[in-house]
């Protein structure tokens, strides 16, 4: 009997969805840094065996927005939830449950799906009974399908808590094809390994204003199968340009070298990459460039 199904990834910033994620897939097909609100939009992952089909999605991290973007962000997770199979509710081992924590549940008290708590980050754990008060009291908060402790990030006990996944599921056939990770176009992914270049190296106010926009991809015969890509990276303020920038354009320089070696990794070709610095001021609370750039549209 072959089994497969849809499972949402929900909960906080910063817990680890997309660590996790990318661990079970094998691969990177969603983005990561320690600074929150790293995953914007929904990233579908899909985790393939002989006898199952799992498509996780990634969310984005819940919270208390700031601007539309951010509210289009907690609604884009929020809303998988009625979407799918089976609901994970990941949270840290290390931190407090918050008022966000309490919304989250209230939503899922509202959904017949079966909800599985997954505390993640155990490795870092070293206060066992906190952690175990921390477990009781999420338990307490709502009716768990099940409670898993696992680290996503070393990969303690992600293997079993798989099979309890599909344990979960029903019988259902292959949605994708046996060799794909992800149903996300290539620009896509593009982009947000570009993106989560400028979070990793730069500070401050620049990480959460980025966004980036793949303007042309082109394949040159005559060059070897050049890949050439050109790329603008959109902030809102001219101060954040010139963080970007660099001081002799260093900063670019150094972001684009490191993306092109993870897209040369994802693709497998030779790459020319070209970025350029655009301001958009306030972009993330204006619609027309948020439709633009592709928020509001996730299923």
């Amino acid at each position: 009997m072959h089994k497969s199904g849809f499972v949402t990834i929900v909960g906080r910033p910063n817990v680890g969805k997309s660590t996790f994620l990318n661990r079970v897939i094998g691969q990177k097909v969603a983005i990561t840094s320690h600074k929150p609100q790293t995953t914007r939009q929904n990233i579908r992952g899909i985790y393939n065996e002989d006898d199952s089909q799992v498509i996780f999605i990634d969310t984005p991290g819940i919270h208390e927005p700031k601007h539309k973007l951010g509210k289009l962000m907690t609604d884009a997770a929020l809303n998988t939830l009625n979407t799918v199979d089976v609901v994970i509710y990941m949270v840290s081992a290390l931190e407090k449950i918050t008022a966000v924590d309490e919304m989250i549940v209230a939503h899922l008290k509202a959904v017949k799906t079966p909800v599985l708590l997954v505390v993640n980050k155990i490795d870092a754990a070293k206060d066992i009974p906190r952690l175990e008060e921390l477990i009781h009291k999420y338990k307490g908060m709502y009716p768990f399908e099940g409670v898993f402790a696992i680290s996503a990030l070393e990969g303690h006990h992600v293997d079993l808590f798989m099979k309890d996944i599909k344990d979960l599921l029903e019988e259902g056939p292959k949605y994708y094809p046996e060799d794909q990770i992800t149903d996300h176009p290539e620009k896509f992914l593009i982009s947000e390994l570009i993106r989560e270049k400028v979070l990793k190296l730069t500070q401050e106010e620049v990480p959460h204003s980025v966004m980036v926009l793949i303007d042309m991809m082109e394949e040159d015969e005559a060059m070897n199968n050049l890949l050439t890509i050109h790329a603008t990276v959109v902030v809102e303020r001219d101060s954040q340009k010139g963080i970007l920038i660099g001081k002799g354009g260093k900063m670019i320089k150094r972001i684009g070298t490191e993306a092109r070696h993870d897209i040369l990794a994802l693709l497998g070709v030779k790459i020319f990459l070209d970025l350029h610095v655009k301001v958009v001021k306030n972009w993330r609370n204006k619609e027309l460039y948020l439709r633009n750039y592709g928020f509001g549209n996730e299923s």
